[in-house]
């Protein structure tokens, strides 16, 4: 076992103890509404596409209701979320596409969901992981690719180098978990701005430096971004 899938599991063991009821924190009932969910989450926290989803979906039932609805009424229907004009272009075009091309069922691979508008591989791990059962890859949001980062884990700075080479340390068995523990640990400690480092468990483990509650790249002296 190499150094970095050695940290992996420590910090994977860890994190498991620390947040033993670590799971997805978006609400929803079916694949529809997992899929617009996490549609809805891209640069907006969980909490605030929990409460605009909790009316969204009363109103819109099916892939119809979304394909059929005046995109302006649906920027409309999810105010308050982050680019909702674009994420309801998004919404009306996806679904759209949904009911034409896959018989008004969300879609069970990642050919076939990144195909989608607003769909990236992000959403669609996501999708396939919680709604299918199919694990393909591993969910790199925004606390995945801080914390891993910061964490020695990776140097990649896209998602998709990030993913690639946790996929590669990672057992397979691990890749779902792995996300949301790294999501409980960037919300309670490990901050973007202000992170907790002296009440970190993960501190012994952690090779970056801290300057100021700043975390610093030991090889450079520049902040982790």
């Amino acid at each position: 076992m190499d150094d970095r899938a050695a940290l992996a599991e420590t910090i994977i063991d860890q994190l498991r103890a620390e947040y033993p009821e670590s799971t997805i924190s978006l609400h929803y009932t079916n694949r529809l509404e997992l899929l617009v969910a996490v549609v809805l989450s891209a640069q907006c926290t969980d909490e605030r596409v929990n409460q605009v989803t909790e009316m969204l979906f009363k109103k819109y039932r099916s892939p119809v209701d979304y394909a059929e609805v005046d995109v302006d009424e649906l920027a409309q229907d999810i105010y308050g979320i982050t680019y909702h004009n674009q994420k309801a272009g998004y919404l009306t075009e996806a679904c759209a596409t949904i009911v034409a091309e896959h018989d008004g069922e969300v879609p069970d691979t990642m050919a076939d969901l990144t195909s989608l508008p607003g769909v990236g591989r992000k959403t669609a791990n996501v999708v396939l992981q919680h709604g299918h059962d199919v694990v393909e890859g591993i969910v790199v949001d925004t606390h995945v690719r801080r914390l891993s980062r910061r964490l020695g884990l990776t140097e990649a700075k896209t998602p998709t180098s990030i993913e690639r080479e946790l996929m590669e340390i990672i057992p397979r068995g691990e890749w779902v978990h792995f996300t949301h523990l790294l999501i409980d640990h960037g919300r309670a400690v490990c901050t973007s701005r202000s992170p907790a480092c002296d009440a970190c468990l993960l501190s012994d483990q952690c090779p970056s430096a801290w300057s100021e509650g700043r975390p610093v790249d030991l090889d450079t002296g520049d902040p982790w971004d």
